[in-house]
């Protein structure tokens, strides 16, 4: 069945009442995604103002948040290149993705609207480096149930680790959410991400965002940004085997 098409055939009354999630995660699987996971808009009662989904889109009841896995090994290139393109690469993909899953809601008259993988976004602090994405995408994670937050602030899942590249959709619909993940993302002593970080700028709970930038963020002299460093994720034990 072509991705979409149990939108088209459900059309009729698909806008009464709770909706079974199980058909857009088919979709979902469908069209690439190896994670989604479903949250209620009123779990996000904690986001800063402005960045809460129903200030996004007034109409949001439910958010649709998916992921595709990263390759591990590019963590441990000697060059730049590697890891920063795979960066780029995925975000991109779970972008163009999205859209199609927009597209393929909409076939059915319901509000769906992306939230971009990474870049751009609108709150900006120059003096403290300081961004804030149109919505935090790993707290919108842990609230669908897909992991929970590490140590190094990202969101590890429990197959992949923290090796993926997170995206979501916002719907007007009410659909049957996920129950929040079960396990501990960090090993109880473990503080091997807090150690490794040249800026100390993770203190287990948030980042420095300052701090990491001045390592993470490299401009050459061509003009390419590059991502200079990822020791955080680079030895959390959840990626092993490269």
């Amino acid at each position: 069945m072509p991705a979409g098409r149990w939108i088209r055939s459900r059309r009729r009354g698909y806008n009464r009442g709770m909706r079974d999630s199980s058909a857009i995660k088919k979709t979902a699987a469908e069209l690439g995604f190896d994670l989604c996971g479903i949250a209620p808009a009123e779990r996000f009662e904690a986001a800063p103002r402005g960045h809460h989904p129903r200030e996004i889109y007034p109409k949001c009841r439910s958010v649709i948040v998916y992921a595709k896995q990263m390759p591990g090994a590019p963590l441990f290139a000697t060059n730049l290149v590697p890891y920063t393109l795979v960066c780029r690469v995925g975000a991109e993909e779970l972008d163009r993705l999205g859209l199609r899953l927009c597209l393929a809601l909409e076939k059915s008259g319901i509000g769906a609207v992306i939230i971009p993988s990474d870049d751009p976004y609108e709150h900006w602090e120059a003096a403290r480096q300081y961004g804030r994405a149109i919505l935090s995408l790993r707290h919108a994670g842990r609230l669908a149930g897909l992991g929970a937050l590490g140590r190094n602030t990202l969101l590890m899942n429990r197959e992949f680790g923290s090796l993926i590249q997170l995206g979501a959709v916002l719907s007007n619909v009410e659909i049957e959410p996920d129950a929040l993940a079960d396990f501990e993302a960090c090993p109880p002593d473990c503080r091997l991400c807090l150690e490794v970080c040249p800026q100390k700028a993770l203190d287990g709970t948030t980042v420095d965002q300052k701090l990491c930038r001045a390592k993470s963020i490299i401009r050459n002299e061509k003009g390419y940004v590059l991502k200079g460093c990822n020791l955080c994720r680079r030895v959390c034990p959840r990626v092993t085997g490269f």
